[in-house]
């Protein structure tokens, strides 16, 4: 029997404030009955202990599972009589770890089932808990989840500050994390400036706040914190800067179109020229813009940008193709038409096949009825080119990188924007001396005509001293962008049917 009973406490060595006096087996439950030992306990209220037993009941309580089975526990729990008159009359005893007041689990079964909802939520977590022998509703899981302690806060000294949508476009919340140790912090309901300045007043310490390019996180840390430095994230600086890049090399596609593929001759571009000329001989008359929106029948904006073009060529886009899988083959699909004008397609399609087209022939039929075949090169688009002027030059490769020589060669413009981008580049390595070195590329950009990346500069004027500490402090916000998407996707889980409390549990956890 001693070593029956040591095989018991061992099994049940979660329980072993209580007295284990049977365990039975029936099937697929396994059913303890114990007991509190016996002593002194002391009064919740007035603290004084006592032993004098008042009656005695029972509560069941569900554990951990055993060989796949589940287990329950009767114990035999005293009431016990308060010596202290004027304290409440009687009380029951609870056993810390064990018993816990108004609970049906034990707390290690509600951790276990707080730990699996945590990364699972509410259906799939019960359904892997029913395989581990643990029956209970997701509502039920969701409460044992709320019950699990929450890490304590402590005060970062760099503290990354970001928003995220709980409802997009209706309601926002905000995200706080250690910007250095990427540990989270806490979550405000909601993100505008009252919120943050009073959480920032509330926990005093921070000297340090990463943030995005908002306006409102911006005020409520000078309020609160007027001390603390602000930086701003390089990524949105690029991000930023990458929008105006975009607009410029849009702006300037009749000088690269005509260095790369050919123009568009559509039926699309003819219309974009016969409007064109149309609005340029009303305002030659004299007819006003919102005059010439009526008598062309014509969106203001759209008249506004017609007038804008000095050109109707600056009209016309390239056609804006992605890359396909026939893209590889194009020089042999060429050559072979150039040899034998009237080869059928059907024989193309398999003459590539068997060099390796992985494509389908639908793919391969569209390609050759947009003309890409016979143009000179592959059309290009406008964000295309801006990616390939935003990539590191040491990834590209020589044919892409030849391609945006020609693309960047086709004005002074685009040339002087290559430049500027480059430079721009080489300030995000954070150093000492990249403040002077900002000066000096805004003073660039305004001596140039660039009129987009101009309005960037602007920008960076109203939060100069941010933008500088980004560039020469070593602290970004990346943490706190990959904590937002996690935050996604436990809110995906979610399927926004949980409250805030929840989610802020959740995310807090982990």
């Amino acid at each position: 029997m001693g070593g029956a009973d040591r095989l018991v406490k061992l099994t049940f060595s979660g329980l072993s404030p209580l007295l284990i006096e049977e365990v039975a087996d029936e099937g697929e439950l396994v059913r303890l009955r114990a007991r509190t030992p016996d002593g002194p306990v002391t009064c919740p209220d007035c603290g004084m202990a006592t032993s004098r037993v008042h009656s005695y009941g029972e509560r069941t309580l569900a554990d951990v599972a055993i060989d796949g089975r589940r287990v329950l526990v009767v114990v035999r729990v005293r009431r016990l009589l308060c010596p202290t008159r004027g304290c409440r009359q009687t009380f029951r005893e609870q056993l810390t770890g064990v018993l816990e007041r108004y609970q049906r689990r034990t707390p290690r079964l509600t951790a276990q089932i707080g730990a699996v909802v945590r990364e699972l939520a509410g259906r799939a977590g019960i359904r892997v808990l029913s395989a581990l022998a643990i029956r209970l509703s997701r509502h039920s899981a969701l409460r044992c989840l709320l019950r699990l302690p929450l890490p304590p806060l402590a005060v970062p000294r760099v503290l990354g500050v970001d928003d995220f949508a709980l409802r997009r476009r209706r309601r926002y919340a905000t995200i706080l994390i250690d910007a250095q140790t990427r540990r989270r912090v806490d979550v405000l309901p909601e993100r505008g400036a009252e919120a943050l300045e009073a959480w920032l007043r509330a926990h005093p310490g921070v000297e340090v706040v990463c943030r995005d390019g908002s306006g409102a996180y911006a005020e409520a840390a000078r309020r609160a914190v007027p001390g603390a430095i602000q930086v701003m994230d390089r990524w949105h600086l690029w991000h930023n800067l990458a929008e105006a890049v975009l607009k410029e090399i849009a702006a300037h596609s009749a000088c690269w179109a005509k260095a790369g593929p050919p123009p568009n001759d559509g039926p699309r571009a003819q219309t974009t020229r016969e409007r064109w000329h149309q609005v340029h001989g009303l305002l030659g008359q004299g007819v006003g813009l919102l005059d010439c929106a009526r008598r062309l029948n014509l969106g203001l904006n759209t008249v506004k940008r017609y007038a804008r073009a000095s050109e109707p060529e600056r009209l016309v886009r390239a056609p804006a193709y992605r890359p396909t899988l026939v893209d590889p083959y194009r020089d042999y699909l060429k050559r072979r038409r150039t040899e034998q004008p009237a080869v059928p397609v059907l024989h193309l399609f398999h003459e590539i096949k068997d060099q390796g087209y992985p494509g389908s022939f639908n793919l391969f039929v569209r390609y050759i009825n947009q003309g890409r075949v016979d143009a000179d090169r592959p059309a290009i688009s406008p964000r295309r080119v801006t990616r390939l002027l935003l990539t590191r030059p040491d990834t590209l490769t020589d044919s892409k990188r030849d391609r945006l020589a020609e693309l960047t060669a086709a004005c002074p413009e685009m040339t002087e924007l290559a430049g500027l981008v480059r430079a721009f580049a080489g300030l995000l390595q954070p150093a000492t001396g990249n403040a002077d070195r900002l000066t000096e590329w805004i003073t660039r950009v305004r001596a140039a005509d660039l009129p987009h990346l101009l309005a960037f500069t602007h920008g960076l004027d109203l939060d100069r001293d941010t933008a500088n500490a980004a560039l020469t402090l070593p602290h970004h916000n990346g943490g706190t962008e990959g904590v937002n998407t996690k935050t996604k996707r436990i809110m995906r889980q979610m399927h926004g049917r949980a409250g805030f409390p929840l989610l802020r549990h959740r995310i807090l956890l982990g």
